[in-house]
């Protein structure tokens, strides 16, 4: 492994997504020594490598990073697909400098620096940022029973369009904004159950011709501090899915509603 002795950097930042770019974008403006490492091949790989269908809830106008905005229409609704080119974009445009396929494996201090280990190099800083970002592990619930080996599993993670389950039934865990999304496309070719520990609390992407993210904007609920009382009702709200299409099939029966599960016989899911 090769450690970079000519450079300490000011700063390294972990992570080069939404959050790292950003990080980048003011330690530019600061005009600091820095770099910034990410394990994957190219910037915006985490958007790219999610289902195909994939769209956020968020308009175009409420995506921007600092210092250069998303040139989309207003209202419009970007695709993961395009916010991995902004993303590209956006490092090109203040010329962040990025190095790649560089995970870092681990980081120390010592004599009054860090340095941060990826699989081929050691870089060193006088401070670090962390921007890795949350839930980068995968998480399937263990059960006391299995199901059936012939049975297809596929994470969300994983999972990229309706071509790669079989014919037949798909039992849906968990509905979040990702699951509520993946059983409305799926309702299209299979038959789709939904298994929840609660029942789902669905809110419209408008609401009085203006976005919810206009009316958070407007009323500063979305500045809101996590420990005020505005801010503790909208954490409350966390579990909401954003657009109706799912609720639309739970009512009329085509999606139906299951519990949370407790087992496995063979190809049976016991709830």
């Amino acid at each position: 492994m090769e450690t970079d002795k000519q450079n300490l950097y000011d700063v390294v930042v972990i992570g080069a997504g939404q959050a790292g770019l950003a990080m980048g974008y003011y330690l530019h403006l600061q005009r600091k020594n820095f770099l910034m490492l990410d394990g994957a091949s190219q910037v915006g790989q985490s958007w790219r490598d999610r289902y195909d269908s994939l769209r956020l809830f968020t308009p175009a106008e409420y995506c921007n990073l600092p210092g250069w905005p998303l040139l989309m229409p207003k209202g419009h609704y970007p695709t993961k697909d395009q916010i991995a080119d902004y993303l590209q974009q956006y490092a090109q445009q203040f010329q962040l400098p990025i190095q790649l396929e560089q995970r870092v494996t681990s980081f120390y201090k010592a004599e009054g620096a860090f340095y941060i280990a990826t699989s081929t190099h050691t870089f060193r800083a006088k401070q670090v940022v962390i921007a890795a970002g949350p839930f980068q592990k995968p998480y399937i619930p263990n059960f006391v029973t299995t199901p059936a080996d012939h049975v297809v599993q596929l994470h969300s993670a994983y999972y990229r369009n309706p071509g790669q389950l079989p014919a037949g039934k798909v039992l849906v865990v968990g509905a979040g904004n990702s699951g509520a999304q993946i059983a409305v496309e799926l309702a299209k070719t299979h038959e789709v159950h939904l298994s929840v520990r609660k029942k789902p609390r669905f809110s419209s992407l408008r609401m009085l011709g203006k976005s919810v993210f206009w009316w958070a904007t407007k009323t500063g609920a979305i500045y809101a501090s996590p420990t005020s009382r505005t801010g503790r009702k909208v954490m409350k709200k966390t579990d909401i899915v954003y657009g109706k299409e799912l609720q639309q099939l739970l009512k009329k029966g085509q999606v139906p509603l299951r519990p949370e599960i407790s087992g496995f016989a063979g190809a049976t899911v016991q709830f």
